[in-house]
């Protein structure tokens, strides 16, 4: 998707193959990580759930964290879709949404991917998403703001989703 100029023009699939519009997400800041159950970072998704706890308790709905499962690193995300969901909700009470398995590197890649890595290349300028777990943070303008690898914890991003959610509230 070549024309796509913002985080709202994508439209990802939901764990029933359903169309999820991020449009829904406009004036939101959002983080989007490709997630994986059985990887080394796995254990983040605690973090992530806290991450998204303490920011909602103050901002509400403001902010978003939403999930996308691949098994694209090492095999570690072979389970179904629903598979997918029970594990994260029985073992890391995730709350915030879990979307389809997708890819995001390769010929197959989510147009969402795709868009993300030409927009905020990753080190030396790379243009492909590197192992689980990396983290891109997107502006209530629907623009890139950040990315993260795998080795960044999510209670660390905290600050840079709190500045984002700050912007435009001075003008309001």
């Amino acid at each position: 998707m070549s024309s796509a100029t913002s985080f709202y023009d994508f439209k990802p699939l939901d764990k029933k193959g359903e169309p999820v519009p991020l449009e829904d997400y406009k004036g939101k800041v959002v983080l989007v990580v490709n997630t994986a159950s059985k990887c080394g970072f796995t254990p983040q998704y605690e973090g992530l759930e806290k991450l998204y706890k303490t920011i909602r308790e103050k901002h509400g709905s403001d902010f978003q964290i939403l999930g996308f499962p691949c098994n694209q690193f090492g095999g570690q995300e072979p389970g179904s879709d629903d598979d997918i969901q029970s594990f994260c909700q029985l073992n890391y009470g995730v709350t915030f949404p879990i979307l389809g398995k997708t890819d995001v590197n390769g010929d197959k890649a989510n147009p969402l991917f795709e868009w993300l890595k030409n927009e905020q290349p990753g080190l030396l300028g790379l243009k492909r998403v590197k192992w689980n777990f990396e983290k891109f943070l997107i502006g209530k303008d629907g623009k890139v703001k950040g990315r993260w690898a795998s080795t960044t914890k999510p209670e660390s991003l905290e600050a840079p989703i709190l500045e984002e959610l700050a912007k435009g509230k001075s003008e309001l």
